[in-house]
């Protein structure tokens, strides 16, 4: 071109200019289409999966793009969120290594119990809970563990186990109404923090009345 006397140099210019701009529009699409390949290749999510992500979503992965990964949360809308988000934050699985998992309930009762008769009726309620709830390990055998002398409580936590994650809510639900009704009948209190006014000590001297 240059032989027919056109000069190439603004030709190349524009070509260069052009590029980068390209390139610059692109680089979101293309950051998320390699994440969207990484997911799809070292699958740290899958579909179906329960997840949290570092945000606080939570929910069910429902679709996994090229471009983004959709999450359909418990109340039954879904997150959209871009894959190298994903790719970049720490993510949740609820899914690995296996799908049961723990599920700890915090529990008090007050110093004059007895403890040994507390883990006794706290297990055979987990024990039933387990294998009545929907969602239980059947097969689990529950136990507890005490941790704290608080200002009001013995407290311990219960540990049980569900199928999956979502099975909590309704494992906790159970376990809690059952236990609060056991305790009531085996004699098992559960304290709560009680305000003392000291009515001697905040009357009013006769003395400091007459000034």
């Amino acid at each position: 071109m240059d032989s027919f006397g056109v000069s190439i140099t603004p030709v190349l210019a524009s070509l260069g200019v052009g590029s980068l701009a390209v390139a610059l529009a692109l680089q979101p699409t293309l950051e998320n289409l390699f994440s969207g390949i990484q997911l799809v290749m070292d699958k740290p999510i899958k579909v179906g999966h329960f997840v949290k992500l570092e945000s606080g979503e939570e929910g069910y992965v429902y679709k996994i793009g090229w471009r983004s990964t959709w999450v359909r949360m418990l109340p039954n809308n879904v997150v959209v969120i871009p894959n190298k988000v994903i790719v970049d934050a720490k993510v949740i699985n609820y899914y690995y290594p296996q799908k049961e998992l723990a599920v700890l309930v915090q529990v008090g009762v007050h110093y004059d119990s007895d403890l040994e008769q507390v883990e006794r009726v706290t297990i055979e309620v987990g024990k039933e809970t387990l294998k009545e709830v929907e969602g239980g390990v059947e097969d689990f055998d529950p136990f507890i563990r005490y941790h704290t002398f608080d200002n009001f409580s013995i407290n311990f936590s219960v540990i049980l186990r569900a199928k999956e994650f979502v099975d909590n809510y309704l494992i906790k639900h159970e376990f809690i109404k059952r236990l609060h009704k056991r305790y009531a009948k085996e004699g098992i209190t559960i304290p709560y923090p009680i305000n003392a006014i000291n009515y001697s000590q905040e009357k009013v001297p006769e003395n400091l009345k007459k000034v």
